[in-house]
């Protein structure tokens, strides 16, 4: 089932009495929650939430991190993601049967995520396999549904992060000669360039066309790329590379490997959002960097860092919308739901998405 089939099914609206709390008194009610709950609640937070929100959170962290603490915790009976959809798929699928994850928000999507789907994949996979018979291992990055991340555990493949792509597409070399990457054409193509695969011996599966776009012949393509993209991450451009270099010489660039290739290319570094966090907390006092990532990150890479001078790559960049749907007032409604007993937006995953998907993480996490 994918998000906008959720969705359909149950998508209770905000009731107007959080909308017209202040934030001080929504504040106060979460903590009383958490204080009350103690350990039976645990609120895994990304990276990219909103403060109001990420105040709150147990743990910050990416998605490898939020994945395997999500694993690791044994004691929460309810786990509300502060984060988007397909993480939360992951912590159901990762978590007891005893546990329950909600999503404060159901319209908290990822537009990567739903720009590879299991019909298009299947079809995808059929024609690929006509194309170049059993050489072929699929990854996934784990912005993608449950059931994509299913689909690469029947057959063999496994989920990547940013932070582990070069490992887990080193171990798919190791089993077959060549693979499909799904659904970020920019982190798989990073990745199996800074691995010394040659960009030409690269193709792209446009999944609406069905068709395999390359400049080579077939025999000598090594990486089969999805033709998705993070709408935040393609928004950094060239051109804001030339600008910033143009009025800030000495100012560093570091971006995430979901941006484009030519801008990776033009950039000081390049990691997942972890490394990013790591490297500006390590950096010289006084130092000046333009970060390509999502916008809520920077400015809070802004303000924890206030001996260094940071900018976004892109000044005109906005924040992720979707993982700006989890707000204060329907984070509050949310756990206040779950006290009462009367529980909403919980994310389950069917068995049979789970158990496929469970493979693929686990071959993930079994090398993290």
């Amino acid at each position: 089932m994918n998000l906008f089939e959720t969705l359909e099914i149950s998508n209770p609206m905000l009731p107007e009495a959080y909308r017209l709390a202040s934030d001080s008194e929504l504040e106060e009610r979460v903590r009383d929650v958490k204080r009350r709950m103690g350990d039976r609640l645990y609120l895994p937070g990304h990276h990219y939430q909103k403060d109001e929100v990420i105040q709150f959170a147990n743990d910050r962290g990416d998605s490898l991190k939020l994945a395997q603490l999500s694993a690791d915790n044994h004691k929460a009976e309810a786990i509300v993601f502060c984060g988007v959809h397909f993480m939360a798929e992951t912590a159901d699928i990762l978590t007891k049967d005893t546990q329950h994850v909600y999503l404060p928000d159901m319209r908290a999507g990822c537009s990567m995520a739903d720009m590879a789907d299991i019909e298009q994949t299947e079809a995808a996979w059929k024609q690929l396999q006509d194309l170049f018979g059993e050489t072929i291992l699929p990854l996934t990055y784990v912005n993608s549904t449950a059931a994509i991340k299913a689909f690469v555990g029947k057959h063999g493949g496994a989920t990547v992060t940013s932070s582990n792509a070069e490992r887990m597409v080193q171990w798919a070399f190791s089993k077959k000669e060549r693979i499909l990457f799904l659904p970020d054409q920019h982190l798989g193509r990073n990745t199996a360039f800074n691995l010394g695969i040659p960009l030409d011996e690269m193709a792209v599966w446009d999944p609406i066309h069905q068709e395999l776009i390359a400049t080579r012949p077939l025999e000598e393509i090594k990486v089969i790329l999805w033709k998705g993209h993070c709408s935040v991450h393609e928004n950094f451009t060239v051109a804001n590379v030339h600008e910033v270099r143009s009025s800030s010489p000495d100012m560093k660039i570091i971006v995430h490997p979901e941006c484009r290739r030519e801008v990776v290319a033009l950039a000081d570094d390049a990691g997942s959002t972890n490394h990013i966090i790591k490297t500006i907390e390590a950096a010289p006092k006084g130092s000046s960097w333009a970060i390509g990532t999502e916008m809520n990150l920077v400015n809070r890479l802004i303000q924890e860092n206030p001996d260094k001078h940071i900018v976004s790559l892109n000044k005109n960049m906005c924040p992720c919308l979707t993982m700006n749907r989890i707000d204060l007032p329907h984070l509050t409604w949310c756990l206040e739901s779950i006290e009462k007993g009367t529980p909403h937006n919980r994310i389950i995953v069917e068995d049979s998405i789970a158990t496929d998907a469970k493979l693929a993480l686990n071959r993930m996490l079994q090398r993290a």
